[in-house]
């Protein structure tokens, strides 16, 4: 119903699908007043029910009333107000040629490094200070502290000060050379199979282009292929590895499901559908049915694996992208690699609502 409310209301945005979003709003609207045993209550909720299934999907700007029921049932440490995002690169897509492994002083080879002389960082920061940022709301004003500056504001500081903060070599010797480099920007894996690489440090307010322009200018990134962008905003999401088993269910309180961004999922498509597994379930729970996850092969199915992925620690909000995919077997590169994850994906979600008997 969402996507062909979407297509009916969508505005020109390339290959992108983009809505007119008050159109869309009040057709919506107007399906869900219209549908037979829909009760619509327009008054705000300040705690979670103590009885009966049910859905908390309050999005990212949850009231400080309902955060608080939150904290209480999740445990405070357990729920974040503040978002910030590195952005995160395709594995496949860095050069390798340039980028060395290793951890600070010699400790082990967890990150990749991608190293500077003085010329490529004088002139990384010259770009990156002068990169078109993305204006701050109103609402996002106190997010301006010291333990989560845009990297570009730290730029703004003084030529030196990235070389002193995330991208200090200090500890680092590259092993071609045996030299420790001006300055590194430092990529940790997003997954155990290292597809998905995250910049270290590098949350940041500069528009999309703007990221892909100067981000580029770091050695072995010049043909990085982003799968998330890197943002700095007022976001209200819980730690679901924590948390929520791979149905969507409170671990503690199986009656209750979270769903849409709330989890720490990015977008409007994967809140969709968080919120749509989280309905399905708790309509499997009502007539007696076991819960249901689909298959991690699945766009869904990947992204319920990550929000629940128990050996997570730093957990982010994430997009879907093919990074959280398992990988195929043999070796397939490029779009003929994308072209066969989308055929898998299609035809273990196939198999899946057969299984389960469910209509999606």
């Amino acid at each position: 119903m969402l996507m062909a409310v979407a297509e009916k209301t969508r505005v020109p945005a390339g290959d992108a699908l983009a809505v007119d979003r008050q159109a869309f709003a009040a057709a919506i609207t107007d399906r869900l007043q219209k549908m037979e045993g829909m009760s619509i209550v327009r008054d705000e909720v300040t705690e979670i029910p103590r009885e009966g299934t049910v859905i908390i999907a309050s999005g990212p700007l949850t009231s400080s009333d309902l955060a608080e029921s939150i904290q209480k049932v999740t445990g405070a440490e357990y729920l974040y107000f503040y978002d910030a995002i590195a952005p995160i690169v395709d594995g496949d897509s860095l050069g390798m040629e340039v980028i060395f492994r290793a951890s600070r002083y010699g400790e082990g080879s967890d990150y990749l490094n991608c190293p500077m002389s003085p010329e490529e960082y004088f002139r990384f920061v010259e770009e990156l200070s002068k990169g078109e940022k993305v204006a701050y709301r109103e609402f996002e004003k106190p997010l301006h502290f010291e333990g989560c500056l845009p990297v570009e504001e730290m730029a703004e500081r003084g030529r030196e000060t990235l070389s002193h903060g995330p991208m200090k070599p200090v500890g680092l010797k590259d092993p071609r050379t045996g030299k420790t480099p001006y300055a590194v920007v430092q990529l940790r894996k997003e997954d155990n199979r290292g597809s998905a690489y995250n910049l270290v440090g590098f949350q940041t307010k500069l528009k999309w282009k703007e990221q892909e322009r100067v981000f580029r200018m770091i050695p072995g990134l010049g043909k990085a292929v982003f799968l998330r962008f890197g943002s700095l905003h007022r976001n209200t999401f819980i730690h679901s590895p924590t948390l929520l088993e791979k149905t969507l269910q409170f671990k503690k309180d199986p009656r209750i499901f979270f769903a849409g961004q709330l989890t720490g999922v990015e977008g409007y498509v994967e809140s969709t559908a968080m919120g749509l597994l989280a309905g399905i379930n708790a309509a499997r729970m009502a007539r007696g049915k076991t819960p249901a996850f689909p298959p991690p092969t699945t766009s869904i199915g990947s992204l319920v694996h990550y929000l629940t992925d128990a050996r997570v620690k730093e957990f982010q909000p994430m997009n879907v992208n093919f990074g959280l995919f398992p990988p195929l077997e043999g070796r397939i590169k490029g779009r003929e690699k994308k072209r066969a994850m989308g055929e898998r994906a299609l035809k273990d979600l196939g198999e899946w609502i057969q299984e389960i008997g469910e209509r999606i």
